[in-house]
């Protein structure tokens, strides 16, 4: 049975990509690499209301925060371990201020012990880098939200 099976397929066209040139379509709705975003004038987004820590299911998220001079909290750490978290989107979804997005990016990698986990700058510096292409999948999105 399976050499008649191999028989069938052995003489058609094959579906193969070349990877680094050739890319699979994917999703506006993918959930990849995480980033915090910022308003238009700069400042950060997160307003340090945990709830993205609280609906994490395989808790990778952690934020700590502290009240600013002006009486507004921020978060002084915001860290994702990208070991334990299993890209639900949950964190996305809870945020009141769409601070914490998931990206299409799924082609990242680690070379060294710790670089699993994404902390505030290193996720900002992604939501700074990719913000227009952030920008057009939410709005792309925003018709099923």
């Amino acid at each position: 049975m399976g050499l008649k099976l191999t028989g069938k397929y052995m003489f058609k066209r094959k579906i193969t990509i070349q990877f680094p040139e050739e890319k699979t379509p994917t999703s506006p709705r993918f959930r990849g690499l995480h980033a915090l975003r910022r308003y238009p004038n700069g400042e950060e987004r997160c307003i340090a209301c945990k709830l993205c820590e609280a609906v994490c299911p395989a808790l990778a998220i952690t934020i700590d925060a502290e009240p600013r001079a002006d009486g507004s909290r921020r978060t002084t750490r915001y860290e994702i371990d990208l070991f334990k978290c299993i890209y639900c989107g949950f964190c996305e979804e809870s945020c009141p201020v769409d601070s914490i997005v998931e990206t299409g990016m799924s082609h990242y990698h680690f070379e060294n012990r710790g670089e699993n986990i994404m902390t505030k700058p290193m996720l900002l510096a992604i939501g700074d880098k990719y913000e227009k292409e952030i920008a057009a999948a939410r709005r792309t999105d925003a018709a099923f939200r």
